[in-house]
């Protein structure tokens, strides 16, 4: 009996918990750059990229033959057992693309939760401090720590109980939405005036371009307030960079367009090309302020990721994909715009590099998020051959992080099937 998704649907849910959430029905079997192809033959566009994990694209050759050779070499010993080179060189790669003039030491670790989960060991014995700020819209993972960071309990925390506390939520600032980098600043000091003192408060973690939350960038005066608030009270600024780093929004690191440099910096999902691999980068006298055996893990930096990041960052420099990634998001900003023009439901489109969104409302009114219009054109775009994200705090984003090796034709299809959506939904 050959497989089908619907069979294999069936499968999965007697198998799997319904909290691991799933986007489309459908089961991949292979994929080739920005091409999928799932169990029944039929062949996608992947404008979701295993959700910006997939920067070098599926399969990219570089990084699979560097991983074959390794598999000939070790898979494992667990690097605070017996080391190994790769682990090493990514630290040093990685400390030279962090952002920051100053001596820096890198962490290997697996997952972007777990990258942020140290980055909060590490400010917090950096300052002999606990608390920790963090934004509206955030999203840092779905560990217990990192939940309570996320600012968005439905799904990820629901039912959960209460989370970790010595958390504060401030303001995220998006001009579209009334918040004003005065008011996200002022949401802070409300903090320090209601809730904790600065003395408290060991860090404040924002995404330069927050993921989850709706791809809204940070406004380059807010980040150099925040910067010096943190150097006026003696806070670590923590840049959560799982999502904006490995070149999506056109730099390594979004922070490089920031104009103000992060004490600490959490990495993963493109890092490695589509293997497990995550990371802290930071100034070397925070990094080192753990005693030996606080920090690492079993599979942390394991080899086979460890090879697979050292092939991304020389596929990024080989091929000009930084430029590429500029490139390809003005050919979708341009794209989608002409959409935007002729469709009231499109309020905004807004991208950094290739991490693109499009925000949609009732009848161009921002006070109602369309989030069943974004659902549908998910849903339609999906029948039509093309693999969309949603996102945002009431789910009425589309998002796209196509690979940026993607092909300037397949961009093309994908804008004119995203076009076709709205012409039939919107």
């Amino acid at each position: 009996m050959s497989k089908t998704n619907e069979s294999l649907m069936q499968r999965r849910q007697a198998a799997v918990p319904r909290g691991v959430g799933q986007i489309h029905p459908i089961f991949a079997e292979s994929a080739k750059n920005a091409s999928v192809i799932d169990v029944e033959g039929r062949e996608f566009i992947d404008f979701a990229g295993g959700i910006a994990v997939l920067n070098t694209g599926h399969l990219h050759p570089k990084i699979i033959a560097a991983v074959q050779q390794q598999l000939t070499k070790l898979t494992h010993t667990c690097f605070q057992v017996l080391a190994y080179e790769p682990y090493v060189e990514v630290c040093e790669k990685v400390a030279a693309k962090v952002p920051g003039n100053f001596a820096k030491k890198t962490l290997l670790v697996t997952t972007g939760s777990e990258a942020v989960e140290n980055a909060v060991k590490i400010a917090r014995a950096a300052t002999g401090r606990a608390g920790i700020i963090a934004f509206t819209g955030g999203y840092h993972g779905r560990t217990m720590m990192t939940l309570g960071l996320t600012g968005k309990v439905v799904p990820y925390s629901a039912g959960m109980g209460l989370m970790p506390g010595g958390i504060f939520r401030a303001q995220y600032p998006c001009e579209l939405h009334g918040v004003s980098t005065d008011d996200a600043i002022a949401s802070i000091e409300r903090i320090f005036k209601n809730d904790a003192e600065p003395k408290d408060i060991a860090a404040i973690i924002i995404e330069p371009v927050q993921g989850e939350g709706g791809f809204y960038v940070a406004p380059k005066d807010f980040m150099k307030r925040l910067r010096a608030l943190c150097d006026q009270h003696g806070i670590l600024l923590i840049a959560d960079e799982v999502q904006t780093g490995a070149g999506r929004t056109g730099t390594f690191f979004a922070m490089e367009q920031m104009g103000v440099t992060a004490d600490l910096t959490t990495f993963a999902k493109s890092i490695a090309g589509g293997f497990p691999l995550a990371g802290v980068c930071g100034k070397a006298e925070y990094m080192d302020a753990i005693a030996p055996g606080g920090l690492g893990g079993t599979y942390a930096g394991n080899p086979l990721a460890c090879v697979a990041a050292l092939a991304v960052m020389e596929v990024f420099e080989e091929e000009h994909l930084l430029d590429r990634c500029k490139a390809v998001g003005e050919r979708l900003v341009t794209g989608l715009k002409a959409i935007q023009a002729k469709h009231k439901s499109i309020g905004d489109v807004r991208a950094l590099g290739a991490m693109i969104a499009v925000e949609l409302f009732e009848d161009g009114d921002h006070h109602k998020p369309a989030a069943a219009l974004v659902n549908a054109v998910v849903a339609k775009a999906r029948d039509k051959g093309l693999i969309l994200l949603s996102c945002g705090t009431y789910g009425n984003v589309l998002r796209v992080l196509v690979p940026i090796t993607a092909e300037d034709a397949l961009l093309d299809k994908g804008l004119a099937i995203i076009a076709e959506c709205f012409n039939e939904l919107a």
